[in-house]
């Protein structure tokens, strides 16, 4: 205890120091519990443990705001023993995506930079009950320290009656200083968001709460679930190449400065490879302003490449963390959290001119992209940030390998099953194949691009007669399609288990 009694700074708060059991205990049926978390970093554990003892003894369901996704002790624990009726706005746990593809799960897929406002004006089924937020420390005025994410914290304190503290003892003090806390006002009181560069610091170093607003604190040791990264495989190399030489086009062609604009990437194994790739690229200067931080920051930063990252969440592998927490006071130099309404703010993401790069699941030839739906009806994470920033950013590029299912599903098909992002909002298409660039180009003239430079060979001679075929029937509309074959592809995978014919 003597640890925990160190970082909460404020005496009079250490009566307030319970086990986890009797902080769950006040968690009633129904309740709209709001946590900190953004992928698995910075998410309260030990309180969710308890409250899923407690369901499994006693069976009821509570309804779960987060950031994004976040890690076994939160999602899987409570899904496990079926405690969450209604749940917003990202995940990734394999439990709870089978409850909300059966239906038992009410999900609420939010583009994430809307979410905290929305929770704040009630459209989310109420106000938030309790947040429950994991702090490396609580100041002498009750303010919180947060850990390795920031997300909707500091929303979610500012609007809930009731706030749980776990002071997370695993979670290193050097983390104070990392990150900068600005809510915005709601309309129609809301000013401009000021940052104009990566690195501007426009709020506090701390969640502001107060000692009143404190019902409970607890005491945590477990370390956040980050989970490793799969090998730079050859296909996630290419495409990383292929997006490294478009931006040598781009700054010969006078259209990108030497250093870029700051660069934002998604999630998962191909983002990270893609970042990884600028190590061996003779870019400089580089900043990026993003959602999460990932091992390839790490390396940039290593390499002298770096010049500062802004995210709201800092999820590297489990040798990423490790290697962040033994040269954290070097990192920390460049590196800065906030909450995922500023990181992923569209007025900042249009005002500094952002490079967008994140993952599909399928593009079509004319340029749409499904982000969120496997087969159009089975939801498999979310849009996340995606959309916050592929409408507003200065370059939008989506990446994917060309098959899925060991060449069973072809990634690019004549019309998306699911559409997240519209051919309005998509620039670049990368694939191991090829880069397609859409700048500028007509329906028509989209598909062919696409097709030739993204499709697998297996596949192209099969869109390429889609394409012909809808073109010569249509007599060359705008956008040609032949509307009883469009999603055959789809169909006759769920019936045949393979696209090809």
């Amino acid at each position: 205890m003597i640890d925990i009694l160190d970082r909460v700074r404020n005496t009079a708060l250490h009566a307030k120091i319970v086990s986890a059991e009797e902080a769950a205990a006040f968690i009633k049926p129904n309740m709209n519990v709001g946590t900190s978390g953004f992928t698995p970093a910075g998410y309260p554990k030990a309180v969710p443990l308890a409250l899923a003892k407690r369901m499994e003894k006693e069976p009821f369901q509570i309804n779960l705001w987060t950031g994004a996704s976040v890690g076994k002790e939160l999602d899987g624990a409570l899904a496990k023993v079926h405690g969450i009726k209604r749940r917003m706005p990202y995940q990734t746990n394999k439990d709870l995506r089978a409850q909300i593809n059966n239906g038992e799960v009410q999900y609420c897929d939010l583009h994430l930079s809307e979410s905290a406002q929305l929770a704040r004006y009630g459209y989310m089924g109420g106000k938030i009950d309790v947040a429950i937020v994991e702090a490396c420390a609580i100041t002498e005025d009750g303010n919180i320290i947060p850990t390795t994410s920031m997300g909707n914290a500091a929303s979610y304190v500012q609007t809930a009656d009731v706030v749980i503290v776990e002071v997370n003892t695993s979670q290193p003090i050097e983390l104070e200083g990392m990150h900068d806390v600005y809510v915005p006002l709601d309309p129609p009181h809301r000013l401009p968001i000021p940052v104009v560069k990566p690195n501007d610091h426009i709020g506090t170093p701390y969640i502001p709460c107060g000692l009143d607003k404190i019902k409970y604190i607890v005491a945590c040791d477990i370390k956040d679930d980050v989970r490793p990264f799969g090998e730079i495989d050859e296909n996630s190399h290419k495409i990383s190449q292929y997006i490294i030489d478009l931006f040598h086009k781009e700054v010969k062609e006078g259209r990108l400065p030497a250093n870029l604009l700051p660069i934002q990437s998604g999630v998962g194994n191909v983002a990270n490879a893609v970042i990884s790739g600028f190590v061996d690229s003779d870019f400089t200067d580089l900043s990026v302003y993003t959602e999460v931080i990932q091992d390839g920051m790490f390396d940039l930063i290593d390499a002298g490449k770096l010049s500062f990252a802004s995210g709201t969440s800092l999820s590297p592998s489990p040798t990423g963390l490790d290697r962040f927490y033994n040269n954290i006071k070097e990192y920390r130099k460049k590196l800065l959290l906030r909450p995922q309404e500023i990181a992923n703010s569209p007025e900042v993401a249009r005002r500094i001119g952002i490079i967008a790069m994140n993952t599909a699941i399928e593009c079509d030839i004319y340029g749409n992209v499904n982000s969120t739906h496997i087969m159009g009806t089975k939801m498999m994470n979310g849009i996340g940030g995606s959309g916050d920033f592929a409408r507003n950013a200065y370059l939008t590029c989506f990446f994917t390998a060309s098959t899925a299912k060991d060449g069973l599903i072809s990634s690019i098909v004549p019309m998306c099953s699911h559409i997240d992002h519209t051919e309005h909002d998509v620039d670049i298409i990368v694939t191991e194949q090829g880069l397609a660039d859409l700048r500028g180009l007509s329906p028509r003239e989209r598909a062919r691009v696409i097709i030739e430079n993204c499709a697998h060979p297996d596949y192209k001679p099969m869109l390429m007669d889609y394409f012909e075929r809808a073109d010569k029937a249509t007599k060359h509309a705008h956008t040609p399609h032949l509307l009883k074959e469009a999603l055959s592809w789809h169909e006759r995978f769920v019936e045949t288990g393979t696209m090809k014919q």
